[in-house]
């Protein structure tokens, strides 16, 4: 029987080694360098773990995939979110689709997920090595050497599931494999403006952003923090820009319109309001959905004094607060990542991988799966989601040499 290695303590790792046969499971052997496994499973949802998304046609799905989106439609067709749902549910962890269409363990718990990946690796019969990093890799004679904790180990197979760690790429490079320079994917924006300084923990139910002189775009959810701006708008910008967010060294400017409606119409309402409310104060009335922080924030932002009534308000100032709504323009100085949760973009080079078995097309039975490889996603749940899709292909194949 076939000696493996699986290396990586994650999502990837652990899938595989839970969908092994025992006849494979007793001869396999999961390498993870930290004392405690599935870091990112346990933080991810705030603790509650975002297991995947409710969107069940391959070809929707690899739409929220930055990198990686024509590779991933033939995996999604072998192992989807409907099918990930099935496997946790076919193991009693009930899962829920929650309104923004997050799949959570109806638990709210991600020690439920991290409990049934222990359970079904105790029967799959993987060998798990907590606190053993891997020093090195050579492939020789159609075998691979490991070299771990200063002693050689031979294997058949071996599956790389690591993360986006630069030790492993380094050594990933060295079996002849192309790596792309890794750039972070998900992270926040910084801003100091004074428009937002005190308006920590504003939100907007939506918000379209845009990065100024590019076609980058991204609309959602919007936060104001003590640091700048998050929430899913912003990290939907931040994965689709990676790159190119890099290039410009994380100084940009933003346009962010908070109404969703074009400036001409917010002008209409605005001279509509001064004549149906002329006595009306314009700090004690907002005619809008966002927080009366924000509106207050603006107002002075245009040179508004707190004891104008609407019918007060000139064409000018109008025009002015308009464009603030719908085209507010901001100073980008840095990005913020979250550190236990940090997504790249970059990894082993796409085109040097069979999607159809997620195998090295350089080395016969050296696998491939999760961000080691140049994917991400928008959000947690999709990365999951491919980390689940890869991670069944490879524990299918490896189970194909069952006699």
């Amino acid at each position: 029987m076939n000696k493996i290695a699986i290396i990586g303590g994650g999502a990837s790792a652990f899938f595989i080694a839970a969908n092994l046969h025992p006849k494979i499971g007793e001869n396999t052997h999961l390498y993870e360098q930290a004392t405690s496994p599935l870091q990112k499973v346990r933080i991810s949802g705030g603790g509650r773990c975002n297991v995947t998304h409710a969107c069940f046609d391959p070809r929707e799905l690899v739409e929220f995939y930055p990198r990686g989106k024509k590779e991933l439609l033939g995996v999604f067709h072998q192992f989807q979110p409907g099918d990930t749902m099935e496997w946790f549910e076919s193991r009693n962890v009930p899962l829920k689709i929650e309104d923004d269409n997050r799949i959570f363990p109806q638990s709210n718990t991600s020690l439920s997920i991290i409990e049934c990946f222990l359970k079904e690796i105790e029967k799959s019969k993987v060998n798990i090595h907590l606190n053993h990093g891997i020093q090195g890799i050579r492939a020789e004679n159609n075998q691979f050497i490991l070299r771990i904790q200063n002693k050689e180990e031979v294997f058949d197979k071996i599956v790389i599931a690591t993360g986006s760690s630069p030790k492993a790429w380094k050594m990933i490079r060295s079996l002849g494999h192309t790596i792309v320079s890794p750039v972070p994917s998900l992270f926040t924006f910084n801003c100091k403006d004074h428009r937002i300084k005190e308006l920590m923990g504003v939100s907007f139910a939506n918000a379209s952003v845009e990065v100024v002189d590019s076609d980058l775009a991204a609309e959602g959810p919007l936060l104001i923090t003590h640091w700048g701006f998050s929430g899913p708008a912003i990290l939907r910008l931040s994965a689709w820009g990676a790159l190119a967010l890099s290039e410009k060294k994380y100084q940009f400017n933003i346009k962010i319109n908070f109404v969703e409606q074009p400036e001409e119409q917010i002008i209409d309402f605005l001279k509509k309001l001064r004549q149906q409310q002329p006595k009306k104060n314009c700090f004690s009335n907002n005619p809008f959905s966002f927080p009366k922080r924000f509106w207050k924030s603006l107002l002075i932002s245009v040179g508004i004094k707190e004891k104008l009534n609407f019918a007060d308000l000139r064409n000018l100032q109008i025009e002015q607060l308009a464009k603030e709504l719908t085209a507010g323009e901001y100073t980008i100085e840095g990005k913020s990542t979250f550190k236990d949760e940090f997504v790249t973009a970059g990894g082993v080079d796409l085109r040097e991988i069979n999607f159809k078995k997620m195998e090295s097309k350089l080395h016969p039975n050296l696998f491939f799966a999760g961000e080691v490889l140049n994917i991400d996603a928008i959000t947690g749940g999709f990365n999951f989601q491919a980390c689940w899709s890869e991670g069944f292909i490879i524990a299918s194949e490896l189970n194909k040499s069952i006699k």
